[in-house]
């Protein structure tokens, strides 16, 4: 019968622990007295050094941190007259660093920015006093952890002034980084100290002071954390004798004569043992030591040891002291002998060797059993084979793994095949990095990247760079979705874009941890073409439509309009007629009537223009001059302008000759006028003006129409037909004049005017280049 693994690890433990169990309850450790207080001097020692480290760490970062924001304010890297940036700065330093209580800086103008902890508000105070143009003035601002504003006043009744603090003065005294002497923070009643570096202009002199706030009751707290035997205790003592750091920090406080907190001093510190070990230290008002020193003293009958360290450094001139008794250290240990130590060495390396050897017995059939294991895994080793002699639970396992083995495999080979042959992408994608870890050739063919490059790719690098980063892996976003069904567009490895439909599902693990995603991919590029192909065609055949019926409507018009127009012609001319045949008749009435027959011809010349542009022909281009177009053109809407209060300003200046179809521009720039009188009429400034100009540009003529009206709706889509903003428009003017334009060879576009206003600007061809191009 097989013995059991269980019971063959039971007995050999329990055996063993037994033994070393008596072993121990018959031997005890023994040294000599000497060798103890050795110990214990070497203790109160490192006591000592770890203490005077702790607060060199402590207090270090505070020096990096003022003299870093100095530097940043010296070099001009963060402006220290914009208080709005130092305070970031500052409020940045003091998260970094929990130590600090408050960071300011101060300048020699009086002005200040001071960001401090506020612990009753469980947020940070920042008080700023602005001092230019002669004028003082202190805000207070109360901001949580992520530099949201809380509550912002300002204070009045503040004189606060940082030039006549003691930080401030000895700092702009000494042109060096120097720490103030410990003192009880006003508004924390708690014990600190104030480190404050000088900001340098570039003549050597001082533009203002940076200081930080420490508090250093964490100190104390370190002090109380160290274990001196079973009752020691170790205290920090500033050179003139204040006792700034102890275990228990009630005792760092006291009230001089003027009923101010201070710190107390040696001599008088409440604590007894520590007036008697270091007291005798104090001289003059003052505590020196120069090197390390170890003693011994009796207090109440029982035997102490101390030690005294040097100061940390000449900035901070801070002595760490420590003491415990004797009895701590030699009381229960001289109960023992000396002997017993060689007794628990020799049952140790019994009990060592013998557990040795046991373990080695015990685990050699488990050794065999899983090289056997890892073997018929990797496939090396066939399962029929004969099962090595082991222990019973093992072959139980043995046959249970063998069944799960062949089942995995049978699975992974249907999975396999499955995901290499499927007619679609698949790929296996990391749930925390977004990484690939497996593809199919599907995959390879439609991103044009081999299996081994995309191995080093995430999903999110295949996303189109126009398009927002696809971070569909990205585990830093919190919860990952389990299912993802998308189209997005893609970046194949020759630069080509592609469209894909993505469908994905997260795989858990038995406890729930995601694994990965198996995800599945179809290029639906030719598709998208389609979709796209097909709604450009109904688009295009949505504006034929449009403009057939458009041309047929114009096409009525002119053909209606041309007869009253002529009748309009025929009746100025047979009145001029029957004016010249009077005597005396008055030239007034012969200007107004030759005038309307010349306006009569002109409105057929614009109806036959407006037919020749419907049946797309380019009517009749000729060279002619632009400033008189200009001229002409503002004087037909003086009318409507004056009406709505608008001046409207010609200013074409000496302009060359044109080639263009001249009623087209004419009416183009008719149209752009009108928009702007209406876009000012409908508001109520006083002021309103429209500003023609005209100049040679690059081998064109550049024609603008500026007005200083509210400019055009930023959700309105320029010279798109059907698209305006009047309740009676069409949405046709701006579209007609584009046409118009570019069948002269020429471009019209908006841009808007700073600080209101529109502008609309086209261009025609010059007469001279359009000969030098023929």
């Amino acid at each position: 019968m097989r013995i059991s693994l269980g019971a063959m690890l039971a007995i050999g433990l329990a055996g063993l622990q037994f033994i070393a169990v008596l072993a121990v309850v018959f031997s005890s450790y023994v040294t000599s007295e000497r060798a103890l207080l050795d110990h214990a001097r070497e203790l109160l020692s490192d006591v000592g050094t770890n203490a005077i480290e702790h607060s060199r760490g402590f207090l270090s970062p505070a020096r990096g941190a003022a003299e870093l924001s100095a530097r940043l304010a010296q070099d001009q890297v963060i402006a220290s007259d914009v208080p709005e940036l130092l305070e970031r700065l500052l409020f940045q330093q003091l998260q970094f660093a929990p130590q600090f209580s408050g960071l300011y800086h101060g300048t020699e103008d009086g002005s200040f920015v001071y960001v401090m902890r506020d612990p009753e508000r469980d947020a940070f105070r920042t008080k700023i006093i602005r001092t230019g143009g002669g004028v003082r003035t202190t805000e207070l601002i109360w901001r949580d952890k992520d530099y949201s504003v809380l509550e912002r006043r300002m204070d009045p009744a503040d004189t606060y002034d940082p030039r006549t603090r003691p930080w401030y003065v000895l700092a702009r005294d000494k042109l060096t980084t120097v720490w103030t002497d410990p003192y009880i923070f006003f508004s924390s009643q708690r014990p600190g100290i104030t480190l404050a570096s000088p900001v340098l202009d570039g003549s050597g002199g001082v533009k203002g002071i940076v200081g930080v706030d420490i508090e250093i009751s964490d100190i104390s707290s370190f002090l109380a954390r160290l274990r001196i035997g079973r009752s020691g205790r170790a205290l920090i003592i500033h050179s003139n004798g204040d006792v700034i750091a102890h275990p228990d920090k009630a005792l760092l406080k006291t009230v001089d004569s003027n009923g101010q907190l201070r710190f107390p001093d040696i001599q008088h510190v409440e604590d007894p043992i520590a007036r008697a070990a270091f007291g005798h230290l104090m001289d003059n008002g003052t505590v020196s030591v120069e090197e390390e020193t170890l003693s011994q003293f009796i207090y109440n009958g029982e035997t102490y040891v101390s030690v005294v360290m040097p100061p940390i450094n000449d900035n901070l001139p801070w002595i760490t002291a420590a003491y415990a008794p004797e009895s701590d250290f030699t009381q229960v240990i001289k109960m023992n002998r000396r002997d017993n130590i060689w007794i628990a060495v020799l049952v140790a390396a019994i009990t060592g060797l013998c557990g040795l050897g046991l373990a080695n017995y015990i685990y050699k059939p488990v050794r065999a059993f899983a090289v056997r294991s890892a073997l018929i895994s990797q496939g090396e080793l066939d399962p029929a084979e004969p099962l090595p002699a082991t222990y019973q639970e093992l072959e139980n396992a043995n046959a249970t793994l063998m069944q799960q083995i062949a089942a995995r495999r049978a699975t992974e080979m249907e999975y396999g095949k499955t995901f290499q042959l499927s007619s679609r992408g698949m790929a296996q994608i990391d749930a925390e990095t977004g990484r690939f870890l497996r593809v199919n050739d599907k995959v390879t063919d439609i991103t044009g990247y081999d299996a081994a490059t995309l191995a080093g790719m995430t999903f999110a690098e295949l996303a189109h760079p126009d398009d927002p980063r696809f971070l569909l892996f990205d585990a830093a976003q919190g919860s990952l979705p389990h299912e993802i069904n998308r189209e997005l567009r893609c970046q194949r490895r020759d630069g080509s874009t592609i469209w894909v439909a993505l469908d994905a599902i997260m795989i858990f693990n038995l406890d729930g941890k995601p694994l990965h995603y198996v995800l599945t991919m179809e290029d639906i590029t030719q598709a998208r073409q389609t979709e796209d192909q097909i709604a450009e065609l109904s688009r295009e055949l949505s504006n034929l439509s449009r403009d057939k019926t458009l041309g047929q409507m114009a096409a009525g018009l002119a053909h209606e309009l041309n007869q009253p127009l002529t009748a309009i012609a025929q009746n100025a001319d047979s009145a001029l007629y029957a004016v010249d045949q009077l005597a005396g008749a008055d030239s007034e009435l012969r200007a107004t009537l030759h005038e309307i027959a010349e306006q009569s011809m002109r409105a057929g010349e614009i109806i036959k223009a407006l037919r020749g542009f419907i049946r797309r022909d380019e009517g009749i281009r000729s060279d002619f001059d632009l400033t008189d177009l200009i001229q002409q053109t503002g004087h037909l809407v003086r009318a409507e302008a004056r009406a709505a209060g608008v001046k409207v300003s010609v200013e074409p200046g000496p302009l060359p000759p044109i080639h263009a179809n001249r009623l087209q521009i004419a009416q183009v720039l008719v149209n752009l006028i009108r928009n702007a009188i209406e876009a000012l009429a409908s508001t109520s400034q006083a002021d309103r003006q429209v500003r023609i100009t005209a100049r040679v540009d690059n081998g064109h003529v550049l024609l603008s129409v500026a007005d200083n009206g509210p400019g055009v709706d930023p959700n309105i889509r320029l010279f798109t037909d059907f698209e305006t903003t009047k309740p009676s428009g069409m949405g046709l003017g701006l579209s007609i004049c584009q046409s118009i334009v570019q069948a002269n060879g020429g471009r019209l576009w908006h841009e808007r005017r700073e600080p209101r206003g529109a502008r609309f600007n086209f261009t025609v061809d010059l007469a001279e280049v359009r000969k030098g191009a023929a």
